[in-house]
């Protein structure tokens, strides 16, 4: 990622839900860092101000984040990122859902059930992003990506992020716009097709833990061959 030229695009106002856990705060970095407008929300508020003044340490004035409550924070926000625990998921969702509408939710939530996180434990409907569009309804566009990157390095901007992105989603354009903001965050990002096809990305997670744990690493993650690299 580089230090000094200035972003290449029009930079957007993101939320991310969840924004002090490592992922949601390490995605929440490189999106800062690459001229994106981000707020940090939580169900605390104050714990949102923290995590985003820990950010603006890291960032040393490159840029600002902002920390608030999870409905201020989607109210303000064109992109809403989803980065919670599978047992908050569908609760933190729901009471944003007005603040959500004509709005693209990326959600990275992964159907985990602890403490046997390195088995695959799908939920009934085959797919935990796939049952939130049915809750949220259509007026909410829902993509599924970043469930595989492990967010060890995601706050450190020189450190290749050595980790493709499946990108799901049932609206086109809406995955595109995902798949732009992963490479933003300097991540190779690829479409997936249909949002029921996140049930692959999911289970992967699970994958993906046995392995650093059978291999003692801390963050394996995938590659897709055969295609240029962008």
């Amino acid at each position: 990622m580089n230090d000094t030229a200035p972003p290449s695009f029009s930079p957007l106002s993101i939320a991310v839900l969840g924004g002090s856990g490592k992922e949601g705060s390490g995605l929440a970095f490189r999106w800062a860092h690459a001229g994106h407008n981000v707020t940090i929300g939580s169900r605390d508020p104050a714990k949102a101000v923290a995590a985003a003044a820990e950010l603006d340490t890291l960032l040393a004035g490159r840029a600002t984040v902002n920390g608030s409550d999870n409905l201020s924070a989607a109210r303000t926000a064109q992109v809403v990122v989803l980065a919670v625990p599978y047992a908050a998921q569908r609760e933190t969702a729901m009471s944003v859902r007005d603040a959500l509408e004509g709005k693209v939710l990326v959600d990275v939530t992964v159907p985990l059930a602890p403490p046997k996180v390195d088995r695959v434990q799908l939920p009934g409907a085959g797919s935990a992003v796939q049952q939130l569009q049915a809750d949220l309804g259509a007026g909410v566009k829902v993509v599924s990506a970043f469930q595989n990157v492990s967010a060890v390095h995601l706050k450190d901007p020189s450190h290749p992020i050595d980790c493709d992105v499946l990108v799901c989603g049932d609206d086109a354009d809406a995955r595109e716009l995902v798949v732009g903001l992963a490479r933003d965050a300097g991540i190779a990002a690829w479409h997936a097709g249909v949002l029921a096809n996140s049930a692959a990305s999911e289970a992967l997670t699970s994958v993906l833990i046995a392995i650093n744990k059978r291999y003692r690493i801390p963050g394996s993650g995938i590659r897709i061959t055969g295609l240029p690299r962008p």
